[in-house]
């Protein structure tokens, strides 16, 4: 019974702890602009079994992400277990999904198996932190803070697999020196259990229950712990994946303002902007964290720093200040930063600070080329340059300040009909003295 009410307890105090991270994360999500409405669910579904689930992006590195794939999948399955061991913690009985029959001897031998493979794959990445350089994992957005949190996630979930490990070793030997039956199936800790030094049954058992106990705290630990590390990404790439845009790649996408009011100067007899419309339009493209839509944050809170995004793109392979990576990082910052104040005081709050220039600077927007070569490449389907094209327009529309090579393009289009610096009537003069045989 004191069992169940320290379990009841701490589970309680991660809920709660859990619900108010979450309650913060939809406050600033509701300071965004709408995005695209979801339809076509069953291509998304389709789109998150084969990205999210299948891990297909990640298998473009095939070894590297066989690595990933397999803690993604190993969590998957040890997800199972973890619900178990909550189940059991507040009701007092043990093993409750045994009466799954046959089922439960699959899941309880795969979980056994995917610890040993996550805790092999866990070991690799940190020998790839620590012993090697990797160069996509630096870059002038990855502070220490960023790397740390790195390491203590990767150490978090070793101790999560070497914990699992320890309970299913000392539950096979107390069962079996207690002359129980083992309930599930677990090969590996099987074979391990048997090279174990014999111990006193109140031993195995008490080892048992501080494998158990260090299990499921780190598992509330680490629930609590992942909304405020880059591994965010293991609650949010799911759905972020599921609300991938479905546009094609490189279609950049109109801004309705825009496109209405070029409808009714084509035809002004229509009335194509609603009045309520006009009157709800403070900006155009993006400025500031208020100005981006949920998806570009829920892209935000769902990017790994993994750096592929970084590591193929044109701009930043030549030198340029550009990096991806680090756009979608700002936003994150930038919502951390101004989200509390937005909440208390509504979108009119204003702190002095913006997105464009004290996170992202105009240098590294114009560099884009909107190759799409980073979006192609993200493994959860974020898509950068329409967050780039957006704060560009923002430039341009609002402050006029595009590259001077464009504004005179603007201006020749405006003046001439065309890019070029040559009136409508001069067009055809390249072509005077030409002879053309009929």
């Amino acid at each position: 019974m004191l069992k169940q009410v320290i379990f009841s307890s701490a589970l309680l105090i991660t809920i709660v702890i859990f619900f108010f991270t979450v309650s913060r994360f939809i406050a600033y999500f509701r300071c965004t602009r709408p995005a695209f409405p979801v339809g076509r669910l069953g291509q998304r579904f389709r789109i998150m079994l084969r990205v999210a689930f299948g891990q297909t992006k990640i298998f473009r590195r095939p070894v590297i992400g066989l690595f990933h794939a397999l803690v993604f999948w190993g969590f998957c399955v040890i997800l199972v277990g973890s619900i178990e061991m909550v189940i059991d913690g507040v009701s007092g009985a043990h093993r409750t999904l045994v009466f799954l029959g046959p089922v439960y001897n699959i899941i309880t031998a795969a979980a056994d198996i995917f610890a040993v493979l996550v805790t092999v794959s866990i070991l690799v990445f940190l020998a790839r932190r620590l012993f090697f350089n990797i160069q996509r994992f630096s870059g002038i957005e990855m502070k220490h803070i960023s790397h740390l949190d790195a390491g203590v996630s990767l150490i978090l979930i070793l101790l999560l697999m070497i914990s699992l490990a320890g309970m299913n070793m000392f539950y096979i030997v107390s069962s079996e020196m207690a002359g129980m039956e083992t309930k599930g199936c677990f090969p590996v800790s099987d074979w391990l259990a048997r090279h174990l030094p014999s111990v006193p049954l109140n031993v195995a058992h008490a080892l048992h229950e501080a494998c158990w106990w260090s299990h499921i705290l780190l598992i509330f630990f680490f629930a609590n712990y992942l909304p405020y590390s880059k591994h965010f990404h293991v609650f949010m790439s799911i759905p972020n994946v599921f609300l991938s845009r479905l546009d094609p790649m490189g279609k950049i996408p109109n801004m309705p303002h825009i496109t209405d009011e070029i409808r009714t100067m084509l035809d002004p007899s229509s009335s194509a902007i609603p009045p309520q419309q006009e009157a709800t339009l403070s900006r155009f493209g993006v400025k500031d964290v208020e100005d981006i839509t949920w998806k570009n944050y829920l892209d935000a809170l769902s990017c790994t720093e993994c750096g592929r995004c970084t590591s193929v793109c044109p701009a930043n392979i030549t030198g340029k200040k550009l990096s991806p990576r680090k756009i979608i990082m700002d936003v994150r910052a930038r919502m951390k930063e101004k989200g509390p104040g937005l909440v208390a005081r509504g979108k009119e709050y204003d702190d002095g600070r913006s997105l464009i220039r004290d996170f992202v600077s105009e240098e590294e927007l114009w560099a884009c080329t909107t190759c799409n070569a980073c979006a192609t490449e993200c493994p959860v389907n974020i898509n950068h340059p329409t967050l780039i094209v957006d704060m560009r327009r923002y430039l341009v529309m609002e402050e006029a300040r595009g590259p001077a090579a464009l504004n005179a393009v603007f201006s020749n289009i405006e003046n001439n009909g065309a890019p070029w610096q040559f009136s409508r009537e001069d067009r055809m003069l390249w072509a005077a003295d030409l002879y053309i045989n009929g």
